[in-house]
Parts: structure tokens; C-alpha cells; sequence
């Protein structure tokens, strides 16, 4: 992978992949968690969001890498940038374990389990309650890599007052 595109570190640009597309699958594994109804609709989509956020993952990393090699050492931001993929990867677990679900409901209605108000069993509920938990890891661990990140890069100083100090004229 090369190291830049136009000049510009790949690292930033590959980063947004999987700053938009992790908590999209977030997203969306709570929406088909909490709306069993919409697992046969969507399902197969939020899998395939989420298989491509848990891909973005690894190239993230690298290219981040090769930009700590350019620039020095992220610190902090590193060290959870390398915890993503751990929390990527049960993302589209659940995602399939979801779209699974409705599968087996679909495709064998007479073994599936009972259903509860919920319209879904007990199994259903237990890893609908995980998909939930794991999608909030996900978005929680996404703020943290991202704040770590841009902390890294501006410091404890806003964007906003970069330039703006006294005797500037504003």
C-alpha cells in the first residue's frame, strides 16, 4: 500500500472508511436487534457493511503505521488503534448471528423456537442483547481511537482557536 495519494498521508483518508462505516454497522446491528422484522430486509446489508468496516480495520492500522514511522510516535492513539479489529470483528459477528437468526426462523419455521412479544425466542433475545452491547463498544472504542487521534495531531487545543490568540486582531 503506498504510503501517500497526492501527496496526502493514506492514513487520514483510510481512516474515514472505518469512522463511517463502523458506526454505520453499529447502527445497524441495533436496528436489526431491536426490529427482528427488518433482519430479512437488511440483514444481509449490515453484514456487508460491517465485513467491510471489520476490512477497513486492518488497513487503518497499517497505514497508520507507516505514518508513525513519517511523523513519530501517536502515543495513546496507537495503542487503541490497535485494539479496533477486536471490536470490528464481533461487530459483524453479531451482524451475521442476526441475519442468521431470521434465516433459520425462515427457512425451518417448524423447528424454530418459540416466540416471545418480542417476536423472537429466547436464543433471539440473548443475542440481540449482545448485539446491542457489542454495537455501543463499537461507537464508544470509534470516539476514543478518533479523539486519541485528533488530540495527537491539534494537542489540547481546539481546532477553532488555532491562529485566533491575542494580538491577531479579532
Amino acid at each position: 500500500m503506498p504510503d501517500n495519494i497526492n501527496g496526502l498521508p493514506v492514513h487520514p483518508l483510510v481512516v474515514h472508511a472505518v469512522v463511517v462505516l463502523l458506526p454505520l454497522a453499529a447502527l445497524g446491528v441495533v436496528a436489526l436487534a431491536v426490529r427482528p422484522s427488518w433482519r430479512g430486509r437488511f440483514g444481509l446489508l449490515v453484514v456487508l457493511i460491517a465485513a467491510l468496516a471489520a476490512a477497513a480495520v486492518p488497513l487503518a492500522t497499517s497505514s497508520g503505521e507507516s505514518l508513525e514511522r513519517r511523523v513519530g510516535d501517536p502515543g495513546r492513539h496507537a495503542e487503541l488503534g490497535d485494539t479496533l479489529l477486536w471490536f470490528a470483528l464481533p461487530l459483524l459477528a453479531a451482524a451475521v448471528a442476526l441475519y442468521w437468526l431470521h434465516r433459520r426462523s425462515a427457512a425451518w419455521p417448524e423447528t424454530a423456537e418459540p416466540r416471545g412479544a418480542a417476536g423472537q425466542g429466547p436464543v433471539g433475545v440473548v443475542v440481540a442483547v449482545l448485539a446491542v452491547i457489542v454495537a455501543v463498544a463499537n461507537v464508544v472504542q470509534v470516539y476514543r481511537i478518533g479523539d486519541s487521534g485528533a488530540k495527537a495531531v491539534w494537542g489540547d487545543t481546539p481546532a477553532a482557536s488555532v491562529g485566533h490568540g491575542e494580538g491577531d486582531g479579532d
